[in-house]
């Protein structure tokens, strides 16, 4: 039989209302601008390197290992807890390391921007933390996206593992929607790629959560040389 707390509507509004925060905020109509960044993709694709589905999933595979899983995933997970902590020198600390491992001008720029943007429409909903928390550590001066991410996941009560797995499926769904228009890439064979790689952003975030700080920081060069030679690339259509 069912309780009576089970039975009241208002069982369970508080997880509803964390997943919708979460659900908003991974959704590609949120207005930061992430649909004008390729993160080097488009350089790949300019230079033959991934050509098609099968070499999409290759390199999608390649920067999950060796870049999200030892760079932004766990970083994530740390701010999260640092801003649950008020632990502002934490928050600080972890966004100025995010910060250094951006190893282009242009990933360094799309960083800065999505997190400003962030701020921005933060900002315009009261969710910023001089607003909406008392005692919540002051925003680091120019933070970057993952930072404005762990802050509002905080603020809206989405469990980390959750804002971990809503962090890494935001980035596979903007990389598709990056090779639907540029490689060309079909939206079927982009959803065939989803059920390869769902299996592998799950296993990222149980990483994300072992792994140690001494292991931390991506090991792309691909994907660096890539963006770097994207930002004298003669035709594109991303900013990075």
């Amino acid at each position: 039989m069912p309780t009576e707390a089970a039975m009241t509507p208002a069982a369970g509004q508080g997880d509803d209302l964390a997943l919708l925060g979460l659900l908003q905020l991974v959704s590609p109509a949120l207005p930061i601008g992430a649909f004008a960044f390729s993160q080097g993709l488009e350089s790949a694709f300019e230079l033959g390197w991934v050509a098609d589905e099968a070499s999409l999933g290759d390199w999608l595979e390649g920067v999950l290992e060796d870049g999200l899983t030892r760079c932004e995933l766990p970083a994530l997970s740390r701010l999260q807890a640092a801003w649950a902590a008020g632990d502002g020198e934490a928050v600080a600390e972890w966004d100025q390391w995010l910060a250094a491992n951006r190893e282009t001008a242009e990933l360094a720029a799309e960083d800065a921007r999505l997190g400003a943007s962030l701020t921005r429409l933060l900002g315009s909903l009261e969710l910023l933390p001089t607003s909406t928390a008392r005692g919540a550590p002051a925003l680091p001066t120019g933070a970057g996206y993952v930072t404005l991410f762990a802050w509002t996941a905080h603020a809206r009560g989405v469990p980390v593992r959750q804002a971990l797995l809503g962090f890494a499926w935001a980035w596979l769904e903007n990389q598709l929607a990056v090779a639907c228009k540029a490689l060309p890439l079909g939206h079927t064979a982009a959803q065939r790629l989803v059920e390869r790689l769902r299996p592998a952003l799950v296993a990222a975030v149980d990483q994300a959560f072992v792994i140690a700080d001494d292991d931390l920081g991506p090991a792309l060069p691909g994907l660096a040389l890539a963006s770097g030679l994207h930002e004298t690339q003669y035709s594109r259509l991303f900013r990075s």
